[in-house]
């Protein structure tokens, strides 16, 4: 059974970008570039403060909020105004619309999020340093997981929007940065610590090893988009879920 469909593919992506939230992508990772910038030139000989603001407002905000418009944007939109059921009548199965859609969700938060934060991490750093790099591999990680996550949610509510944003800012940006039991559970430092393995930079603070951070990071990522199947194999063709 194919897990990618071209078609699906090529819809998703003009539904995706052509949209006016499309222009919403680009302002956090804009932010968290000129700040770096103004950072740098402000406090060039201080070599804490990229770790701290890229690591903490790079995956605690810019990620998952990228994430969190895109991932609910590819199959949300859809099932909100009722496209969904010209979808559901084709017979592509909902396991590869559901992986379609979280592999262009995947790529362009990889290309608004994850890029934005290894250029970012260049103008912080003055150069290709172990930081940059490292940050760089944990915002594509950080793009696969959160992704799942809401495409999931995009699914299972048509508040995904607005659930998601209060679990960005409630769980992600708040409690998994001060309540040291929520980290387990935290997409955010699950990047952080991939992010930490290639960096080695103490001022990141992972809150979570980098085998914790594997094994949950898989473990979420495969049991949200298989939530996910199951959800969208419940919809019947007038688009209500069973």
């Amino acid at each position: 059974m194919p897990v990618y469909n071209r078609t699906v593919a090529a819809i998703t992506l003009r539904a995706a970008l052509g949209r006016k939230r499309a222009l919403l992508f680009a302002v956090p990772p804009l932010i968290l570039i000129g700040v770096s910038a103004l950072l740098r030139l402000s406090h060039p000989a201080d070599p804490a403060w990229p770790a701290r603001i890229l690591g903490d407002f790079g995956f605690s905000v810019v990620l998952p909020l990228t994430a969190l418009i895109i991932g609910t944007s590819v199959l949300g939109a859809e099932i909100e105004d009722g496209t969904i059921v010209q979808l559901l009548a084709t017979p592509v199965p909902r396991r590869t619309i559901i992986l379609t859609k979280f592999v262009i969700a995947t790529a362009a938060t990889m290309v608004f999020a994850a890029v934005p934060e290894l250029v970012a991490g260049l103008i912080a750093t003055g150069g290709a340093t172990r930081l940059a790099v490292g940050l760089f591999v944990g915002a594509l990680a950080g793009a696969v997981i959160y992704n799942a996550l809401f495409v999931c949610l995009s699914v299972a509510t048509t508040r995904a929007l607005a659930l998601g944003l209060f679990y960005v800012l409630l769980w992600e940006g708040v409690l998994a940065n001060f309540v040291g039991g929520a980290r387990i559970l935290s997409a955010g430092h699950y990047a952080l610590a991939l992010a930490n393995a290639v960096a080695r930079d103490p001022a990141l603070k992972p809150g979570v090893n980098l085998t914790t951070s594997v094994v949950m990071g898989a473990i979420v990522t495969v049991l949200a988009l298989a939530v996910a199947v199951r959800k969208l194999a419940s919809f019947s063709l007038r688009g209500d879920a069973a």
